[in-house]
């Protein structure tokens, strides 16, 4: 039996403690003592930045351990996870010393329990190395998240405490106190070799039953055939189908699912095939996704931590965003190494919704040097990572970490980090991939906004004219919604967006490098200076959604040669005032994602677009396409409609002929004369199908000095 326990906190700095304060567990110190202490909101203005007086305290939680057992019960002290460097105290003694933040801690304490027992954990500062500069080089050396550090999206805010379930636990002979399964799928994946693992001191029986609750096996073997198994398939590719476990002694029983899948990576349609490479050592390494012997194209976008205080994340924060993922047809989330591993219920969602997970360890643009005492803490986090996920039918990739092979991280294949990281995978989780980072050979990273200033070029052509074989990271950003930024800033502030203020604190101005997510200049650049926020909000809106738009439709095109596509980044931890996330905080989605939603359809008609922006007497040249990521065969019609300025005129008709499943058809280039107009305006291009219709919202321009013909079209 488990029980919950009542807990208190307070600081230590300089060796002097501070008064105690109620804690939340689970939840994370730092936040605690802003409550007590009534900092405020950590969105409102620079209210974020009052944590920076408490990195370098240590903290101390304390509880009276209270339970009720019997003579033949012992007594655990469990935890899935503190963060980062603690000592466990029971009655004053120095119980336990652990470093490490993802591997769980299951200890006997019977022999130290007493009459009035206390339970005190010590919290130490948060790891620093010495000598870094104060961002994310301080991470280098522990396996501490290195998000909170600071990075584009995230402000520098380090936090600590107990982050994940963390009891005091009564246990008897027949309690089970864990329960794991692999599995071994014949060649054909009709039938499957199942191995339970169960830690119970008394006997277990075992029953699996299939969907419909129909029990498919029952019995004390712990081992066993199961024939006719149901696959586990990915959003829109069939039923992510689960069994569900049930493992019974005579007095605990433990229940779960498993799916039944085969994943695998396989090479890129022609590979093999570029020129001029010699001696052919190899080729680009594979990075198209095989499930259940069918490739599949990867579609999706790169998960982060939905919340800065990590142990305030709740299955229903994970429930509301991954539901949102689904809707908007993605199959894949990458899980990015620079923030945290989830917790379970993430993962038993993505189960059940069908939403494939690429796996990061926590790694990310850091040299992580392998000295001794670091692999040692990265050996025994990534094993206990590996062995809880592995039981997922979600997971499809393990991944040693974020852009690690980059020249600001300049780690390589024999770093003994990544060779540890691949080793664990091999002999623990064998049968699922592992790559070394994102991105390696023939991948891409970036880019990352709508406009080049050094190439005077919109996504449209920088991705055009793109061949990668995956894109595991692209976005275009926008300003955050007005209603939004309403709940950050006072009116003074909302309405004057600049750097060294609190719009740079969110991201708006020096993000990233010379970066600006506000990015005004390009704005004006394309569209003429504004005239207000609201005018540049958006306009930054029209960008992001038709820039990403153009680039998940263009690299599905690109299809059997590109086989992966991720905008960065799906979701934000804190109100950014501008980003590049799909759902602003807490779970509120732009209009980017929208349009991301629509850009995903298992089958849609799409057309690539050479240009955003038309000068009045151009081309508007258009590729029509008919593409197809579901597993069925289509044959449509499309009719393409130009309209400008709310009138709408039938450009062409095309059938598309059979179009098997899980490919694209390529059809007629159209070639549509623009006319002159006298002032800049959108104009849109409408592709319609028995599939659905699809729009594309471009920009068209008055000739510069140009005068306007009598025998041209005014509009």
């Amino acid at each position: 039996m488990r029980f919950t326990q009542i807990w208190e906190g307070t600081y230590e700095c300089n060796g002097q403690k501070g008064e105690y304060f109620p804690a939340s567990v689970p939840g994370n110190i730092q936040l605690d003592y802003a409550n007590h202490h009534h900092f405020g909101d950590v969105n409102w203005l620079d209210n974020c930045t009052k944590f920076k007086a408490l990195e370098d305290f240590g903290w101390w939680y304390r509880t009276e351990v209270s339970f009720t057992k019997s003579d033949k019960e012992r007594v655990f002290f469990v935890t899935e996870g503190i963060e980062y460097e603690y000592d466990l105290y029971l009655n004053g003694k120095l119980f336990l010393h652990h470093t490490g933040m993802f591997s769980r801690v299951d200890l006997d304490i019977t022999s130290e329990l007493s009459e009035g027992n206390l339970l005190e954990i010590y919290i130490y500062p948060h790891p620093k190395r010495e000598g870094a500069d104060e961002c994310r080089e301080q991470a280098d050396q522990c396996c501490k998240p290195a998000v909170g550090y600071g990075w584009d999206w995230h402000p520098r805010l380090l936090v600590s405490g107990i982050w994940n379930d963390t009891c005091i636990e009564t246990r008897s002979e027949n309690t089970i106190v864990s329960c794991s399964h692999t599995y071994t799928l014949s060649e054909d994946l009709t039938s499957a070799e199942v191995t339970f693992t169960v830690d119970c001191p008394s006997p277990v029986t075992l029953e699996l039953l299939d969907m419909n609750g129909k029990t498919v096996y029952q019995g004390n073997a712990l081992h066993f055939r199961l024939d006719d198994v149901q696959l586990w398939w990915c959003n829109g590719q069939g039923t992510p189908y689960l069994y569900t476990w049930r493992v019974k002694s005579a007095g605990d029983c433990k229940t779960g699912q498993i799916g039944f899948r085969r994943v695998r990576l396989v090479m890129n349609g022609n590979a093999w095939e570029h020129p001029k490479q010699f001696p052919k050592t190899r080729s680009t390494p594979p990075i198209t996704i095989e499930l259940n012997g069918r490739k599949i194209f990867g579609k999706g976008s790169n998960w982060v931590n939905p919340e800065i205080f990590t142990g305030t994340i709740t299955k229903e924060t994970y429930e509301n965003q991954l539901r949102l993922a689904k809707e908007a047809h993605m199959n894949l989330l990458r899980c990015w190494g620079g923030a945290i591993v989830n917790k379970e219920p993430f993962y038993a969602l993505c189960d059940q919704l069908g939403l494939m997970v690429w796996q990061e360890f926590p790694l990310a643009c850091n040299n992580y040097a392998g000295s001794d005492a670091y692999l040692a803490i990265l050996e025994q986090e990534a094993d206990a990572i590996i062995r809880r996920i592995r039981q997922h039918a979600c997971l499809v990739l393990w991944c040693g970490g974020n852009e690690l092979f980059n020249n600001w991280s300049k780690m390589t294949d024999q770093s003994y980090a990544l060779r540890l990281l691949n080793k664990l995978c091999y002999e623990l989780d064998r049968s699922t991939p592992f790559l070394p980072t994102a991105p390696i050979m023939g991948m891409a990273h970036g880019f990352y906004k709508f406009y080049s200033s050094d190439t005077d070029q919109t996504v449209y052509e920088i991705f055009g004219s793109s061949q990668n074989t995956a894109y595991s990271e692209f976005g275009v950003p926008s300003i955050t919604e007005k209603k939004y930024l309403m709940e950050i800033f006072p009116e003074p502030v909302l309405n004057t967006p600049l750097p060294g203020t609190a719009w740079e604190l969110h991201h708006a101005f020096g993000a990233w490098g010379t970066e600006t997510w506000f990015c005004g200049d390009d704005l004006d650049r394309i569209f003429g200076v504004q005239d207000s926020l609201e005018d540049y909000i958006e306009k930054s809106i029209w960008t992001q959604r038709e820039g990403l738009t153009f680039i998940f439709e263009e690299a599905r095109r690109q299809w059997p040669n590109c086989s992966l596509a991720l905008n960065w980044c799906y979701n934000e931890p804190w109100i950014t005032a501008a980003g590049q996330s799909l759902i602003a905080y807490p779970c509120r989605p732009k209009p980017g994602y929208d349009a991301v939603k629509n850009a995903l359809r298992p089958t849609m008609p799409s057309a690539k677009i050479e240009h955003f922006s038309y000068t009045g007497g151009e081309i508007l040249a258009a590729e029509l396409w008919l593409l197809n990521d579901s597993p069925t065969d289509v044959e449509d019609t499309i009719i393409v409609f130009l309209e400008i300025d709310g009138q709408k005129n039938e450009v062409i008709r095309w059938n598309t002929g059979l179009v098997k499943a899980n490919t694209n058809c390529r059809g007629h280039k159209v070639q549509i004369p623009l006319p002159i107009c006298k002032t800049s305006l959108p104009i849109s291009l409408h592709l319609e199908a028995s599939c659905g219709s699809s729009s594309y919202k471009l920009l068209l321009n008055p000739p510069k000095c140009a005068a306007v013909l009598p025998h041209q079209l005014n509009v």
